[in-house]
């Protein structure tokens, strides 16, 4: 696995870490579920994601004892429901989610999306929650320009350590404005939902079949091409969902190489990049 320094945070984090959407919400299903996180661990993939909105919590207990006694190996992340994110209400859900995860700290707490509560609010939380310790760093998800500029306003201790936002090869719109101003403040971005959510493009497709070629060209598969792409640039991190150990195995190989010039103008002719600014996708 490939390593990147994760924005101003002094921590290098793996390119490609591991999603946990719809994860733990069958108990069939859970012994294999623990398994590939923890294979993903053993892979270098120790950046995990989760939410106390996935699963009604029970994503959460999942993560949790899929890290039991490798929790010092993981990067472990978490998001407060916007309808949480009030001073007390941020306190109250962090530890909610300490208390499912079986760990006493969070390595990063992630405001969801954006909140009726005011932003100072929740910053002021979060900045408590780094001065206790519950919290190493702390950041936001799905944010534009302009809520990212009243969350950096807000803090007085500290800074964003990152924006998690919708990054696929049909959801460019990131490319437009918001890398840029993010990579001027020092901010990465993690990409959730790198397939689509269900909508790769299918292997008879146009688009498909040239991604299988370029994949071919380099040993590898169409999904690992697009997961290389989408970590193709400083501060771009990836954190796909792979509920099967042959997924894992597949998205931890999707870095190490380089896509050709010749291969990201294909992917560029199939998937354009945004010729304007439009509203974040959000799955």
């Amino acid at each position: 696995m490939i390593y990147r320094k994760f924005g101003n945070t002094g921590v290098a984090l793996p390119l490609v870490g591991q999603g946990t959407w719809k994860m733990g919400e069958s108990r069939e299903r859970a012994k294999e579920e623990i398994q590939t996180l923890r294979l993903g661990i053993d892979l270098g993939m120790t950046h995990i994601d989760t939410a106390e909105m996935y699963g009604n919590g029970s994503t959460e207990e999942l993560v949790g004892r899929a890290i039991e006694g490798v929790r010092e190996k993981v990067f472990l992340a978490s998001k407060v429901l916007p309808s949480n994110a009030s001073y007390q209400g941020t306190i109250r859900a962090c530890e909610g989610s300490l208390r499912r995860l079986r760990t006493d700290y969070l390595d990063l707490y992630l405001l969801h999306w954006w909140s009726r509560h005011p932003v100072e609010e929740t910053m002021r939380a979060m900045e408590e929650l780094a001065r206790l310790g519950r919290i190493r760093f702390f950041g936001v998800s799905n944010f534009d320009i302009g809520q990212l500029g009243q969350a950096e306003r807000a803090i007085t201790r500290g800074s964003i350590a990152c924006n998690q936002v919708c990054y696929h090869l049909k959801a460019r719109g990131i490319e437009y404005s918001l890398i840029g101003y993010c990579r001027s403040r020092g901010i990465p971005l993690v990409g959730y939902s790198p397939f689509g959510s269900g909508d790769f493009p299918s292997p008879g497709s146009r688009a498909g079949r040239a991604l299988a070629e370029i994949g071919k060209r380099h040993g590898k598969s169409a999904r690992q091409v697009a997961l290389n792409f989408l970590t193709r640039e400083e501060g771009l991190f990836s954190i796909p969902k792979a509920g099967r150990a042959e997924h894992v195995r597949e998205n931890s190989s999707a870095v190490g190489w380089e896509l050709s010039e010749d291969d990201i103008e294909i992917i560029n002719g199939f998937f354009p990049r945004p010729d304007r600014d439009t509203s974040l996708e959000m799955i």
